[in-house]
């Protein structure tokens, strides 16, 4: 099974490494404010001091992830083992987690009601790309704007930095993280998607050109 993909920043990262900390976060200042309001929603229903959220992408990188969650030269994308990261969440009974499930709202017209704890894994069908998995913290009686979960650096599978970021520079950021103790090992290379040898490679091999 593949695994999660995590895109943030390079700032984000090193904290993430240094601390052993994934955190939680209000949802209140998502892009997404359809997504925004249903999480507010969920947490007014529930009548919860807290809701608190986590998002990752379970497909392989796409150029939409990086533009959209982690653009620029500081973007970074962290692959976590997805079982051992779930296994981590699963021992606090107040976090719920699943797939979004991506509807139109032709569809969502059309349906008398739905289950309260559908709420915070609903989304608009045009951001079926994100290929999204939730993690959703309610706390009923705390107030918290984080809330920050124990990780092993042994579940992280790699990190990716940005296919921006220059490569004069990646080798510099690669060494940076690498001397956060315990990332000595932690395989981390930059992305070449929108800048590949192999795939420019191709053009070498056209037939018929004059």
């Amino acid at each position: 099974m593949s695994g999660f993909r995590r895109y943030t920043n390079l700032a984000a990262t090193i904290h993430l490494l240094r601390t052993r900390n994934i955190t939680l976060l209000n949802p209140a200042t998502w892009d997404d404010k359809n997504d925004a309001y249903f999480m507010a929603e969920y947490k007014r229903y529930k009548s919860a001091e807290t809701v608190l959220a986590l998002c990752f992408a379970e497909s392989s990188e796409t150029y939409h992830h990086w533009r959209v969650f982690a653009h620029g030269p500081d973007g970074v994308c962290i692959e976590f083992n997805r079982e051992k990261l779930l296994a981590a969440f699963a021992r606090d009974k107040r976090i719920a987690h699943g797939p979004v499930t991506y509807k139109m709202i032709k569809d969502a017209r059309q349906l008398k009601s739905i289950e309260l704890e559908e709420l915070p894994f609903l989304k608009r069908y045009p951001y079926q790309d994100e290929c999204e998995y939730r993690v959703v913290y309610v706390n009923p009686s705390e107030a918290l704007q984080h809330k920050d979960y124990k990780l092993k650096l042994a579940w992280i599978n790699r990190v990716t930095l940005s296919p921006w970021v220059p490569k004069m520079l990646a080798d510099s950021v690669k060494a940076t993280v690498r001397s956060i103790a315990g990332c000595e090992d932690i395989p981390i290379n930059r992305s070449t998607l929108v800048e590949n040898e192999s795939w420019k490679a191709l053009t070498s091999r056209v037939r018929g050109a004059s």
